[in-house]
């Protein structure tokens, strides 16, 4: 893909050697780093709004504010970081490898700090650390991710091995998630409730962990491509952003998939409470980690034959409607008992699994058609967008997720929950989530205009544009 507007010459860290050709050394190492990512990652996304709600008692409207701020703020360092790493020139270990190699010790330190708790503190003194600890580790968080993502387009320059980068990239993180909501539950809770000292505990050993996959990722990947500055031509952020504003297919994608990341933050942070309050039984969500990892390793082998035949938008879109529809059904049976539920939840998490797993696609795709628009090949500048868009749909989940939990009259302090904030809780775990996936499927289908048909269309017109 990259070969069409530049150069390529020999990458530095191989210079006057064989490069070794890709293959699984280059998958597993990607595989490691969203591995590394997900560990605290996921292990945020999940629990540390009850960790701030149960541990250091904030009100859970003032963390969701926390999480709405501290995730613009990221959204911002996204993209400052990624500009900052594409004026950078590769050194002799590449481009984006030593960036991961050197962010990975203080983002898993900041990471920790997170979850210490400090015995005797007034409500202000843990509302502040909570600000500093929480926002220290997005900032630092983007510095590690960003490079990673961009890494994948100097990995290969073929794009059937940069599909299987993604699909090594889904499956890290879902073998991260399936450690941490398998694992984390058992951990983290003593007699269904929140245990300070489990959490450090999980920090540690978590962010152990995630550090390790990161050197994984650093020692087997190799940065094959490296572009020819020579005539090169300035960066035109004037020009760029014309080009983002006239690309359709990653306006509507951006809005569906900030959609789609606000249901999903919004689905983890109210399963702790659904769990935890609504079925008594907090280590249920155990279950639901493991079954979510398996119904996306069911998915996996599927998705190649699927969008062959039909394409990735029908794809995406048929594994969406699949889930919005579980859900509404889950709505209307609130008498299940946990294991029950945990079963018809299983069929709704193996739809929007679909969707995961196709997702980085999409962002091909979307690349591919902002080369078409404007002559210029940015896999860079477009992989920041959207994890900007990514990030500002975690800021939103974040507020409306803490202000939601607040509305249903949760209380921290109560034994337990009144029948009122339970059957609240409940609609938020179920209803909210059916009404919020139909909405990404209509603009997916509706607006979202590259169809199975589109796409094939657009490789042919760049291959004819590349080659003359």
């Amino acid at each position: 893909m990259a070969r069409a507007m530049q150069k390529k010459v020999e990458t530095p860290q191989t210079e006057g050697q064989a490069v070794r050709p890709f293959g699984m050394k280059d998958k597993l190492g990607y595989l490691f780093g969203d591995f590394g990512n997900d560990f605290f990652f996921i292990l945020v996304a999940a629990f540390l709004m009850v960790f701030y709600t149960d541990v250091f008692h904030l009100n859970p409207a003032t963390v969701g504010g926390l999480f709405f701020l501290a995730r613009v703020w990221d959204a911002v360092a996204d993209i400052t970081w990624g500009r900052f790493i594409d004026t950078r020139k590769a050194t002799k270990n590449g481009k984006f490898r030593p960036w991961i190699l050197r962010m990975s010790v203080p983002l898993v330190v900041s990471g920790v700090l997170m979850f210490v708790h400090i015995p005797g503190m007034s409500d202000g003194f843990y509302l502040a650390y909570a600000y500093v600890t929480y926002i220290i580790w997005g900032t630092l968080y983007s510095t590690v991710n960003i490079p990673y993502g961009s890494m994948a387009s100097v990995i290969t320059a073929d794009p059937v091995e940069r599909t299987a980068l993604s699909s090594w990239r889904t499956l890290g993180g879902n073998l991260a998630g399936l450690i941490i909501n398998v694992a984390g539950p058992m951990i983290l809770f003593v007699d269904n409730k929140v245990d300070p000292n489990r959490f450090l505990l999980a920090a540690l050993i978590f962010g152990g962990l995630a550090i390790a996959c990161y050197i994984a990722c650093y020692k087997l990947s190799i940065e094959r491509i490296v572009m020819d500055e020579t005539n090169k031509p300035k960066a035109n952020l004037g020009k760029t952003i014309k080009g983002l504003g006239k690309n359709k297919p990653l306006i509507w994608f951006l809005i569906s998939s900030l959609l789609f990341m606000i249901c999903f933050m919004l689905i983890s942070t109210v399963n702790v409470y659904l769990f935890k309050d609504y079925f008594g039984n907090a280590k249920a969500l155990s279950m639901v980690g493991l079954l979510q990892s398996v119904a996306v390793f069911v998915a996996l082998p599927m998705i190649k034959p699927l969008v062959g035949k039909f394409g990735k938008k029908e794809v995406a879109s048929g594994g969406l409607l699949l889930a919005a529809l579980i859900y509404a059904v889950l709505y209307f049976l609130p008498n299940l008992t946990a294991t029950q539920f945990i079963g018809v939840l299983t069929v709704a998490m193996f739809g929007y699994g679909i969707f995961n797993l196709v997702i980085w696609a999409f962002v091909t795709d979307i690349i591919d058609y902002h080369e078409y628009l404007t002559g210029l090949r940015e896999d860079g500048t477009v992989y920041s967008i959207y994890s900007m868009a990514r990030k500002i749909g975690q800021a939103v989940a974040g507020g409306v997720g803490g202000a939601a939990i607040a509305a249903v009259g949760y209380n921290s302090a109560l034994k337990s929950q009144t029948g009122e904030t339970l059957q609240g809780i409940h609609t938020l775990g179920t209803l909210v989530p059916a009404i919020a996936l139909l909405a990404v499927v209509l603009l997916i289908v509706f607006l979202y205009p590259l169809n199975k048909k589109r796409t094939e269309q657009l490789a042919i017109d760049l291959a004819e544009r590349r080659k003359a």
